[in-house]
């Protein structure tokens, strides 16, 4: 059973991890449309600063946002001056951290599901005189629908899983920006915490599977949806 100090952490995770794959998810969308359906100058830029997260070290990406996003940062110092809002030291500092770690992996799924519909079932449409709105919104998207699941629940599972960006951005703070990775790495430091540390390892694995298996789950119900309309 776990203790306060654990199921702390573990909802804390929860609460993150939700907050920063809800907040992301309309940018996700955004993102993959314009890489799967348009082409401009700086595509490839912008497709490699998108995924530049699953190639760097989270600790440089903590850095980054620190030094951006940080309270005497380039844009943190802004919005707190201006805003009295912060990201430093906080769980929202901790849900931004996440959110850029895990937004590559909801970005690439949900490309991959709208590079598969049929363009011509969007033309069909247009000949119909449906706006470019209507057809993203009646036909495009419930068609990308398996592919937003699974990128959402796999981002979501990554971010529980985030580290070193999180607890370089906003530190280690119990009931703050502590999640299950940072309070197994105290525990780990901790003389004689072992099992309080395996606990975690626990719960971790058992909501990373479940997470992946209501992925598919999800995915295998959308889909034959789809084939019955």
């Amino acid at each position: 059973m776990l203790t306060d100090y654990e199921l702390q952490a573990l909802l804390l995770s929860l609460k993150i991890s939700s907050v920063a794959v809800l907040c992301s998810l309309p940018f996700g969308i955004a993102c993959a449309w314009l890489l799967a359906r348009r082409n401009f100058w700086g595509k490839s830029l912008l497709d490699g600063m998108i995924h530049l997260p699953l190639v760097l070290p989270p600790v440089v990406i903590g850095y980054l946002l620190l030094i951006s996003m940080g309270r005497q940062g380039v844009i943190g110092k802004w919005l707190y001056d201006w805003f009295g809002f912060s990201f430093s030291f906080s769980w929202r500092g901790a849900a931004l951290a996440v959110a850029v770690v895990s937004f590559p992996l909801m970005v690439r799924s949900i490309r991959l599901a709208l590079e598969g519909v049929d363009k011509k079932l969007e033309q069909a449409a247009r000949t119909l005189g449906a706006s470019p709105l209507r057809v993203f919104m009646t036909i495009t998207l419930p068609l990308t629908i398996p592919g937003i699941l699974t990128g959402t629940i796999l981002a979501f599972a990554r971010a529980l899983g985030e580290f070193g960006a999180t607890i370089t951005f906003v530190s280690n703070i119990p009931g703050q920006t502590q999640t299950i990775p940072l309070a197994m790495y105290s525990f780990i430091e901790t003389p004689s915490a072992e099992s309080e540390a395996a606990r975690l390892c626990v719960v971790a694995i058992v909501i990373a599977l479940s997470s992946l298996f209501a992925s598919e789950w999800l995915t295998r119900i959308a889909r034959k949806r789809l084939e019955v309309m």
